[in-house]
């Protein structure tokens, strides 16, 4: 097998394969040249070429949400580094694990004019978990050794990026048969030590309550989770919130949050109140609850996570760092079933306003919402369905969705700026065939993420095209300003053109018979991927919005 000569490669792509890092994605360059040849020439280890840095992360990103394990990215040395820094921070806030190797200039060349040089040092030290910053020197075998092999093991552990940097002087191009990596030494460990909680006594808390709310966050399908949630909501003091990003079902659970709580009044607040909150997952999308909640505090929140200790609504009592399901493996058989009729009661409001809904659905005019909901009830079964960000996610929140759905939106840091990269890369790993719902300047943001060569032909993108993006005229305070055409990016782009020369199938629809009937055959096999353009009154979709709220 083929390896660059250089000890600091071989260090870096060795340690990477002993701890069963099997994806690389490398961005074309020189100065990672000697990390290109040991990547490309390992028999074990899959290497992909996406030449926009930004891109890159987003899809090496998408195939770590689905697998689950750590993936590497390999970049030149300069500016190149720093477009992953927004897939960096979505990985540090969605616990990804991602592992950044950037090739570098030799410390004495930092600083002194030469081309294509920055300070990489610690560049990602307010979004990353781990930086090692190595050193060509063999006298620091053991130093980079050590650095490489922690960088990794943290990755693993605590589900998040890290940052390799790896100095290279010339010549960069020189390779050998013959490694000199010896005894390769990984840290096994990678359970997070157990901390001990008084159960009991956070039992007796529970039992002692009769108002108890659950909200989960986005969050991996988990079938023991759910099956445990549905045991926690048998209790009639019980109400547990999901999003769609939760990936939970029940028909007891609560699932679309701003339809419940958006007409409540202040006494309806009060009521809902729990005295008890326990939180699980990670970001939430309802901006609504999260307002809700920090206004309404619970007297007792107990947050459940294995990484993360998030006070979002300003009054964490209690953090329990494990895994949710281990938590309830204890806690199920100490919780008391109570007399209550806050589960019964707003469980009936969930059912008027989901008739209330279903009467509004059924004759609103052909807009964001109606094609949502279009979309929703006309997705096939077992899918992947990867969300855009801003107003198609929320969209989104406002229906059931087949239960048979898996669903992901990068809530980390809920930018729009990867969420096609991030889809495709999802797509590469899932079995199944994957649709990306997204937005226009979600879409024509990250069109770079269509420049890449490994999109499966049974990848679907749904592009809803309302020229400008709505969310600023949904949000009522840009509208009071007199600058909201910088708020909103009005234009009249289409994604006809970036598919001619991307190979995508390419159709538009204007108006809700022909979306149904484009539906029928959209995700039938083809040879190519296809892209469905469903363009909607710009003028008109915040007042069917609005309306909407008012109506419920």
């Amino acid at each position: 097998m083929l390896h660059s000569n250089k000890e600091l490669s071989q260090l870096v792509v060795a340690y990477c394969d002993a701890y069963g890092v099997e994806h690389v994605v490398i961005s074309p360059g020189s100065r990672n040249a000697p990390l290109i040849v040991g990547f490309t020439n390992h028999l074990q280890i899959k290497t992909y070429s996406v030449v926009d840095e930004r891109c890159a992360a987003f899809f090496g990103l998408g195939i770590a949400q689905q697998s689950k394990k750590p993936v590497a990215l390999v970049c030149t040395s300069g500016s190149a580094l720093l477009n992953y820094y927004p897939a960096i921070a979505e990985a540090f806030y969605s616990n990804i694990p991602l592992i950044v190797i950037s090739a570098d200039r030799p410390q004495h060349l930092i600083d002194i004019g030469d081309g294509q040089t920055i300070r990489q040092e610690n560049v990602f030290k307010n979004h990353s978990l781990f930086n090692a910053n190595l050193i060509e020197d063999s006298d620091f075998l053991n130093e980079n050794t050590k650095l490489i092999s922690d960088a990794i093991h943290v990755s693993i552990l605590h589900k998040g990026p890290v940052h390799i940097n790896v100095p290279f002087d010339e010549p960069l191009y020189d390779s050998t048969d013959i490694t000199t990596v010896k005894n390769i030494l990984i840290n096994n460990n990678f359970t997070v030590p157990e901390i001990g909680y008084d159960f009991q006594n956070y039992a007796r808390i529970w039992n002692s309550s009769s108002k108890k709310m659950v909200l989960v966050g986005a969050n991996y399908p988990n079938e023991k989770l759910e099956q445990q949630l549905i045991a926690l909501a048998k209790d009639e003091s019980v109400l547990v919130f999901t999003e769609n990003t939760s990936n939970l079902h029940h028909y007891k659970f609560i699932n679309s949050i701003d339809k419940l709580i958006f007409p409540l009044s202040e006494s309806d607040f009060l009521a809902l109140k729990p005295e008890v909150l326990i939180t699980l997952g990670g970001m939430i999308i309802s901006k609504k609850i999260k307002q809700y909640l920090r206004k309404h505090q619970p007297k007792h929140h107990w947050h459940i996570d294995d990484n993360s200790e998030m006070n979002t609504y300003h009054c964490l009592s209690q953090y329990f760092k494990m895994d949710p399901t281990v938590f309830f493996k204890s806690f199920l058989p100490m919780v008391q079933e109570n007399d209550s009729d806050y589960q019964k009661y707003w469980l009936k409001i969930k059912s008027e306003r989901n008739d209330r809904h279903a009467e509004f659905a059924e004759s609103v005019i052909f807009s964001d919402f109606k094609v949502i909901e279009i979309l929703l009830k006309n997705i096939p079964e077992n899918l992947q369905v990867q969300f855009g960000n801003s107003s198609i996610i929320r969209y989104a929140q406002l229906f059931d969705n087949n239960h048979s759905l898996n669903i992901f939106c990068n809530r980390g840091t809920s930018g729009i700026d990867g969420s096609t990269s991030t889809a495709i890369g999802a797509a590469h790993i899932f079995k199944g065939q994957t649709v990306l719902v997204t937005g226009d300047i979600s879409f024509f943001y990250d069109s770079n993420g269509l420049w890449n060569k490994y999109i499966k032909n049974n990848f679907r993108i749904i592009l809803i095209n309302n020229k400008g993006g709505g969310i600023f005229k949904i949000l009522p305070d840009p509208s009071k300003t007199n600058a909201l055409d910088y708020f909103e990016t009005q234009h009249n782009f289409t994604a006809q053109h970036l598919c001619a020369m991307h190979e995508f199938q390419y159709d538009s629809v204007l108006n809700e018979r022909d979306l149904i009937k484009q539906l029928e055959v959209f995700f039938s096999k083809s040879s190519r991927p296809k892209l469905l353009e469903i363009f909607t009154p710009n003028m008109e979709n915040d007042k069917v919005l609005k309306n909407y709220f008012d109506f419920l």
